[in-house]
């Protein structure tokens, strides 16, 4: 205020933008998060982890610094198809910004992330990266760019199903080319299922294949296909003369170019004018008789189409966990920095009270999230080596993982962009991106009402694997001796009420019930693992916060809640103070707040 005029003083333009909050650009999106740093001790061999750190640490900086660069602009100069060439042949080939190649060859090529399942040797490591170490690199890229991630999944997981169920002629042709990471020889690989009726039910499926002259040609429509310039994909597809419903479809390899490097008889139509991962190119597809390769023996009982296709879906659906989580990150943090740097009514805004409780809404379901992606990857991984108990967990935390962390991500992204303010509706900002990107995992891989309804009518009450969760989430609280006694049997009481509510929903058949349900599973089990996590690294000297996010897992998300009752904040308001504090929480700080 000047005090001749009693006008407002005018600030020099450069300190005008000083008021503008930052934000987290530049940074090394590893090295600043202290959650992930913390938990790999729990979920990575010690000489794996010391081996990767460094590359966990290279790509962190990529991830903070030129890739969020990269994947901005390749947000703003969306795929462009391009039906004919220059004489007038249909190629239909789809024109990507430099800015989307250099991303390719970074995620593709230099750090092999739809690969390193696949083969030994990246990073020189001996054996092929366990799916925990593939989820942490999408766990980071996510944090800038989630467009790519659909392409590096869909890559992965069509070289698994073919190397899964294809003959050696197809592993042969494609395996070594969709894992590798030399950008001459390498193939991106995708799935197209969705038809203008719908994607969640198949049945209804009218592609249709045709055996013509020794050879399967494919005809008909896709109306939703990602990553449609994929080199090969996998198409479900009804055999002529196969019976309607699910048990007469097929599961097809479809190369864009056949060995002559011709194109293939199929047409990009156009490409999806879509709300987000604008990145990434989607678009509707014709087959002409395009030629195709069966994955199986097609017809046969024992090998249904349908079947094989979901075993593409649960990893699918595990790589939608952790976007989420990655994404979910990025608004914490984004949230956070703002709330640092801010100043409103003469104070730093992360110093308001009712703040500080939104910021708890935005961080416990971020770290919920984290935890569940680190586990579901140890848990794929004893799954693939044969560990039939790990494969009934997957089973049911697959979907409720996906159900939940979709939902979540909209609310954070959403708060987060709140926090900001309104210059997180400006696309200036990296907030409006995240909002529109987060929406997309409502509806790929499934809606949240196809994956609550899978816990229910599958997964509990068909195959039961609800008894195999409870039994496995009690003995990892049995081996938890640093567990506060008292809070124990707090977790265990909710752990059993959540899964036996879920059971009772899942025999009435109330499929009303179904989201309740599987909510119930998601939070119970993540409150185990987030309090198991806390009380182990606690024990180490460590950080031992993640014990007071299960408590509030379980008071906000589990607890009977009477919304006219005013309550204690006592535990609210000391636990909020650890949590939005940078210094570690020692146990036996953490387990006093937990007993207020």
């Amino acid at each position: 205020m000047n005090i001749h005029t009693g006008q407002p003083t005018q600030l020099p333009l450069s300190d005008l933008a000083e008021l503008v909050a930052p934000d987290c650009h530049g940074a090394n999106f590893f090295d600043t998060d202290t959650s992930l740093k913390g938990l790999l001790a729990l979920y990575l061999p010690d000489d794996l982890r010391v081996h990767l750190w460094p590359h966990l640490q290279e790509f962190g900086a990529l991830v903070g610094d030129e890739i969020d660069t990269l994947s901005r602009i390749a947000d703003r100069h969306v795929p462009v198809l391009h039906h004919r060439d220059p004489r007038g042949r249909f190629e239909d080939w789809i024109e990507f910004h430099p800015a989307y190649k250099r991303m390719e060859q970074i995620t593709f090529g230099d750090f092999a992330m739809a690969g390193m399942t696949g083969k030994p040797g990246v990073f020189g490591w001996p054996e092929p990266m366990p799916h925990t170490v593939k989820f942490l690199f999408q766990y980071l890229l996510g944090q800038s760019e989630f467009g790519q991630l659909c392409p590096i999944s869909m890559t992965e997981t069509t070289a698994a199903m073919i190397r899964k169920f294809g003959d050696e002629a197809l592993i042969k042709r494609f395996f070594d080319r969709l894992i590798s990471q030399d950008p001459k020889t390498r193939m991106a690989g995708g799935q197209f299922m969705t038809e203008r009726h719908g994607g969640s039910d198949v049945s209804q499926l009218a592609v249709d294949a045709r055996h013509e002259d020794g050879t399967w040609r494919l005809y008909g429509e896709k109306w939703f296909c990602s990553a449609a310039d994929a080199d090969v994909v996998l198409v479900l597809a009804r055999p002529e003369g196969a019976p309607a419903g699910n048990k007469g479809l097929a599961v097809f390899a479809l190369p864009k170019r056949m060995d002559d490097g011709s194109r293939n008889s199929y047409r990009i139509v156009r490409l999806k004018d879509k709300l987000g991962t604008l990145s990434m190119a989607s678009g509707e597809v014709v087959f002409e008789g395009a030629i195709a390769y069966p994955l199986g023996d097609v017809g046969a009982k024992e090998n249904p189409g349908l079947k094989m296709m979901m075993n593409q879906v649960s990893l699918s659906r595990l790589s939608h966990g952790a976007r989420a989580a990655s994404m979910m990150r990025r608004c914490l943090n984004e949230a956070l920095t703002v709330a640092k740097s801010r100043t409103a009514f003469r104070e730093k805004i992360i110093d308001k009270p009712l703040l500080r409780r939104q910021l708890m809404k935005l961080m416990i379901p971020t770290e919920q999230a984290l935890s569940m992606t680190l586990y579901l990857g140890t848990v794929l991984t004893a799954a693939g080596k044969g560990d039939k108990q790990a494969e009934r967990v997957a089973r049911i935390l697959t979907p409720a993982h996906k159900y939940r962390t979709a939902r979540d991500n909209i609310r954070v992204a959403t708060g987060a962009m709140e926090v900001r303010g309104g210059n997180g509706y400006i696309e200036d900002f990296v907030n409006a991106r995240l909002v529109r990107d987060a929406h997309v995992g409502l509806l790929w891989e499934g809606t949240s009402n196809i994956n609550a309804l899978d816990i229910t009518t599958r997964a509990i009450a068909k195959a039961e694997v609800h008894l195999d969760l409870k039994s496995v989430l009690q003995k990892m609280m049995d081996e938890c001796d640093a567990l506060p006694e008292t809070f124990g049997k707090t977790l265990r009481d909710t752990l059993t009420r959540s899964l036996d509510m879920a059971e009772t929903i899942a025999r009435s058949g109330d499929e009303t019930l179904a989201r309740k349900a599987a909510s119930a599973v998601y939070h119970s089990a993540t409150a185990v693992l987030l309090a198991c996590e806390g009380a182990k690294l606690g024990a180490t000297g460590g950080d031992a916060r993640r014990l007071l996010m299960a408590r509030m897992v379980i008071d906000h998300r589990l607890a009977p809640q009477d919304p006219l009752s005013i309550g204690d904040s006592a535990f609210e308001t000391a636990a909020t103070d650890c949590l939005l504090n940078d210094d570690a929480v020692p146990l036996e700080r953490a387990s006093d707040v937990l007993n207020l």
